[in-house]
């Protein structure tokens, strides 16, 4: 259970404040409803969106997506920018460990001005060219079978079926697999 003490801003924003731990340079916001917030105060979750506001450069706040829950150094569904030229960090925890829970990190030398007069078109092209999920209607279905497969072989297995590139696996936090995974521990519901 977490001891920092939320304060209610509106039926959908939580403030975490500043000084709520040592360090921190920016209050925190955490976006929850009043039925999920008793499930975000129930993990630890609010000390890593302080912990985070902690961070060198950090700009205006440390948020935190109603999806909040415990993570490794940020929580996941945790947000934060940081300003390089007051100091501030990549921090990997921010980048994702949480199979690095759709993230990723890739850096351009584009500026603000450069993408500000097409951040629609920059959005709309993102969008259309970055999967995000199959979806609830989706019709990509896998036999339990296939599943164990996919989750044995891990990103390779989606590769070999046209879902990716050799350069996903080699990009990818241990090659887009875990050692040793046991589908069998896997339950039948999560499965479903």
């Amino acid at each position: 259970m977490s001891e920092i003490r939320l304060e209610k801003i509106d039926d959908y924003r939580w403030l975490v404040p500043l000084g709520a731990v040592e360090g921190m340079n920016v209050p925190g916001l955490i976006y929850a409803d009043d039925r999920s917030v008793s499930r975000v105060s129930a993990d630890r979750g609010p000390e890593q969106v302080a912990n985070v506001a902690c961070l060198p450069g950090i700009v205006e706040r440390s948020l935190a997506m109603p999806d909040i829950h415990w993570g490794y150094g940020f929580p996941i569904g945790g947000v934060a920018a940081t300003d390089p030229e007051a100091g501030g960090v990549i921090s990997p925890g921010g980048v994702g460990y949480d199979i690095n829970c759709g993230v990723r990190l890739v850096r351009t030398d584009l500026t603000l001005d450069d993408v500000q007069p097409r951040i629609e078109a920059l959005t709309e092209s993102l969008f259309s060219k970055i999967p995000c999920g199959v979806g609830s209607s989706s019709g990509f279905k896998l036999s339990r079978r296939e599943q164990e497969s996919l989750l044995s072989a891990g990103a390779s297995w989606a590769v070999k079926r046209g879902y990716g590139s050799d350069s996903d696996v080699q990009l990818t936090e241990g090659g887009g697999r875990m050692e040793g995974a046991d589908p069998s521990g896997v339950s039948g519901t999560a499965m479903e």
